[in-house]
């Protein structure tokens, strides 16, 4: 990818709607040419940008759930859990005998249908599963934050007020329901669009997205191939850390280059991690290099993600 693609796709992680025209004045080239590169990249499956909703914000939990399986059962039940909605991904890794993915319940419920039914799955042979308490970096800020030809105050033409966080979860109408339901399929669909999807005007559409982005219940975030950035190896990591040290180790992943998602769970091991690589090699760097100089670290396990079914609440085809 060149400077113009990698640029928009950092300006896109930033601002999902930022527009055309304010990308094409920072990176100096014309609207059509931005255009016409997103447009390529989503044509191609690689890119899109989706609009999704903070778990805490809506009133939900978010579970991230081992499941462990007798050997060749991984890829039908990985598929299963792929197209249940309650699911925000969904990985086989540990060499194809394990699935780790993401689980949205309703905050205050005593477990999700998916939870509830794993343990007595056949195939499953262990189940565990952690709840996630904070959140050090993910959701609205990816690997693309972190990369990219925009300097620091290129990057701020971009960056939309932060949100209000209210008291209260959101509560969502039904009209909202159906403007995210659009968004999660194109964070860029057009007011237009969007009104005829909910029955509103296209006035009441700018307000009300505004004000779901504006209490932190909606953020916008680019979904990619990770191959397109030349990122080809994955790594589920489960790092067990000192509590006094767990949020200078948690802060301290946030600023690394290879961690796409880092959070504090519960069980024994308390800090999850997510990463991307170039290769096995690079893997290695990071493990004995950044991530060996966290503090409170005692214990660390690497499971390789051999596949991705499911990323960003939408199945991925088995074509790609």
């Amino acid at each position: 990818m060149d400077r113009v693609e990698l640029g928009l796709l950092q300006a896109l992680q930033i601002y999902g709607r930022v527009p055309f025209s304010q990308v094409a004045e920072v990176l100096g080239v014309s609207d059509q040419t931005v255009a016409r590169r997103y447009q390529a990249l989503r044509a191609s499956g690689a890119v899109r940008v989706v609009g999704q909703t903070a778990p805490d914000a809506v009133g939900e939990e978010s579970w991230l759930v081992r499941v462990a399986c007798t050997p060749g059962a991984a890829d039908g039940l990985a598929r299963a859990l792929a197209n249940r909605p309650e699911t925000s991904w969904v990985h086989i890794a540990s060499g194809g005998s394990e699935i780790v993915c993401m689980v949205r319940t309703p905050a205050q419920a005593a477990t999700s249908s998916v939870l509830a039914r794993l343990p007595r799955t056949p195939p499953v042979t262990q189940v565990s599963a952690h709840c996630v308490v904070h959140v050090f970096f993910g959701g609205p800020t990816s690997q693309l934050t972190k990369s990219g030809p925009l300097t620091r105050a290129q990057a701020e033409q971009f960056r939309p007020p932060d949100p209000v966080l209210p008291d209260d979860p959101v509560e969502l109408t039904g009209g909202d329901r159906a403007l995210l339901a659009e968004l999660a399929r194109d964070g860029r669909t057009g007011f237009r669009e969007l009104a005829a999807a909910t029955g509103w005007s296209q006035t009441t559409v700018r307000r009300r997205l505004g004000e779901l982005r504006d209490s932190g219940a909606l953020y916008f975030d680019v979904d990619f191939a990770p191959e397109v950035l030349g990122l080809r190896t994955a790594a589920s990591l489960w790092l067990s850390v000192a509590p006094r040290h767990l949020e200078s180790a948690g802060t301290a992943l946030a600023g690394h280059a290879e961690v796409g998602f880092a959070a504090a769970t519960t069980g024994p091991a308390n800090l999850y991690v997510s990463v991307l690589c170039r290769h096995p090699r690079a893997l290695y760097g990071y493990l004995t290099g950044p991530l060996a100089a966290l503090p409170g670290v005692s214990a660390v396990e690497t499971a390789p993600v051999m596949r991705t079914l499911k990323r960003s609440e939408t199945a991925v085809q088995s074509s790609k």
